[in-house]
């Protein structure tokens, strides 16, 4: 991870971490901590060099992505969300590449790739209404993919010749929505994934993409797949949070003497081998990950696309590492007792956080039932990868 973003992340990371509560009661993530990120270029990481972003490395991102999280799950997911969108500068032509990422150092995008939206044909672009879930972030965006299916004007589906709809993302400008107030949840509230709709937004030729049929302009990082790369955002939150969980557990153990009890939490034998087993179960998902993660950028920066091999154990290590950090986070609230039943305690929204983020697509279980099948030689879907 570069020195200078491990350092702003650490420094976002302290400022954030007493505003847990602030966060979560606001159901978004607040502008000055926003405006603080995009200062530090924060927002750049999956931008091209050539448009004036940083082009990280995927590690460098996912630890970034991580080391936020471990303060703030909610401000982690606004982050993930704005980096990983930004994936799509190495997709679109160059003219709208350089229109949306390449003017404003500062851009943010953020959106919904699933396609509750349609798309209409007309000249010089596309007519896109729809209304989508899951915008995090959406109210501090600058462009936002409204995911839509193309249809006709009597709105009956259009398909090519495999008879396969065509799942377009259309970038939308801010201007072109209405944000709604629709993100009432019980774990990570602050991110702020609330509904946003358009009706009949005019979208220029060059400026959506047909999902899966588009492919990157350039190498290296953006041979990764762009769902699988959102994925890998997913579950380095889930690092983030299970980590915090277990520092929480520590330091509470050390001084939370039970009722009934003369000794301390921590000198009880099942609260040591609870935060053994939650460090196993997050250092070695972890390490998979890297392995994954590794592996597919030496393929990526040496000029050839990511093997099946290569994408296959991407979302394994990627469920994986949401799981398994799920479970270590289990772990730690059991081992609590009573003391996280209170929302006071940091535990309480830890364990809301990261049971939302287990319901993410990209890490559900249907995942192990994908990779399992190709593992065992049988027919697949590969594009779920």
């Amino acid at each position: 991870m570069g020195s200078d973003t491990l350092s702003d992340a650490r420094e976002i990371a302290a400022m954030i971490m007493p505003r847990g509560d602030e966060i979560e009661a606001a159901r978004r993530v607040p502008t000055d901590i926003i405006s603080d990120m995009r200062s530090r270029g924060m927002f750049l990481q999956c931008i091209p060099k050539a448009l004036g972003g940083r082009e990280a490395e995927p590690l460098e991102t996912l630890h970034m992505i991580e080391e936020i999280a471990r303060a703030d799950g909610s401000t982690a997911w606004v982050a993930m969300v704005a980096s990983t969108t930004a994936l799509l500068s190495g997709y679109l032509d160059d003219h709208w590449a350089r229109e949306i990422y390449g003017t404003d150092p500062n851009v943010i995008t953020a959106g919904a790739t699933a396609p509750t939206g349609r798309a209409i044909r007309v000249d010089g672009g596309i007519e896109v209404t729809g209304q989508w879930q899951w915008g995090s972030g959406c109210d501090h965006a600058d462009w936002l993919v409204g995911g839509s299916l193309l249809v006709d004007e009597s709105g009956d589906l259009i398909l090519d010749e495999s008879g396969a709809p065509h799942h377009l993302l259309p970038l939308l400008a801010a201007d072109q929505v209405e944000i709604l107030d629709t993100w009432y949840v019980h774990g990570m509230a602050g991110s702020g994934s609330t509904d946003f709709t358009t009706n009949r937004a005019f979208v220029p030729d060059g400026r959506w993409l047909r999902f899966g049929h588009n492919h990157p302009r350039l190498p290296g990082l953006y041979q990764f797949p762009l769902l699988g790369f959102l994925g890998l955002g997913v579950c380095s939150i889930s690092l983030g949070v299970a980590r915090r969980a277990i520092d929480e557990l520590v330091l509470l153990a050390v001084d939370k003497v039970p009722t009934a009890s003369k000794n301390t939490l921590a000198q009880r034998g099942y609260v040591q081998s609870a935060v053994a087993e939650a460090e196993a179960a997050v250092r070695s998902s972890r390490a998979l990950l890297r392995e994954a993660v590794e592996g597919a950028y030496e393929t990526a920066t040496s000029g050839g696309p990511l093997t099946i091999e290569h994408r296959a154990l991407l979302r394994l290590a990627t469920t994986n590492a949401s799981r398994q950090s799920a479970k270590a986070v289990d772990l730690m609230y059991n081992a609590a007792g009573g003391t996280p039943v209170y929302n006071r305690s940091p535990l309480s929204r830890i364990f809301r956080d990261m049971h939302v983020a287990t319901q993410h697509l990209m890490v559900g279980p249907p995942t192990y039932e994908l990779v399992g099948r190709y593992y065992l030689g049988l027919d697949i879907d590969t594009s779920g990868l």
